[in-house]
């Protein structure tokens, strides 16, 4: 379930929320292979990273944003790449909300969770800014 903001202030006072969980997407060995051609990264390393972008807006949206920017990330820990028919899902949670000019950026700590696996394929702390 996307958790939705409709004003700037309801996404402040939402900072240390847990925003739950996306659903699993499975990793095949086309997109391996397709990662690999693009990247130069036959190993995937960086592949679940990247996934987190395709399942940010299953996980927040803030409609009164007029614009909303993938502002890069804090510290990356990753951990085994996925292998092919591996299924992946991110859990994220609202860590900090801070004033910026023109509006608000999050920081937001994403966890890419590997179905069956003990450890994570990656954690990271993503940063969005949302302008009025």
């Amino acid at each position: 379930m996307t958790a939705v903001f409709t004003s700037l202030d309801d996404l402040r006072a939402a900072a240390g929320a847990d925003l739950g969980a996306t659903g699993w997407v499975e990793v095949t060995a086309g997109h391996v292979g397709q990662y690999g051609d693009a990247t130069g990264d036959r190993a995937a390393t960086y592949l679940a990273l990247a996934l987190t972008n395709r399942l940010m807006p299953e996980l927040i949206a803030v409609p009164a944003a007029s614009l909303g920017v993938n502002y890069g990330t804090g510290p990356v820990r990753l951990g085994p790449p996925p292998a092919p028919g591996a299924r992946l899902r991110a859990r994220a949670r609202l860590v900090a909300c801070d004033d910026v000019a023109g509006g608000v950026q999050t920081t937001i700590r994403v966890t890419m969770e590997v179905e069956g696996a003990d450890e994570p394929a990656c954690v990271l702390d993503a940063l969005s800014r949302w302008l009025a």
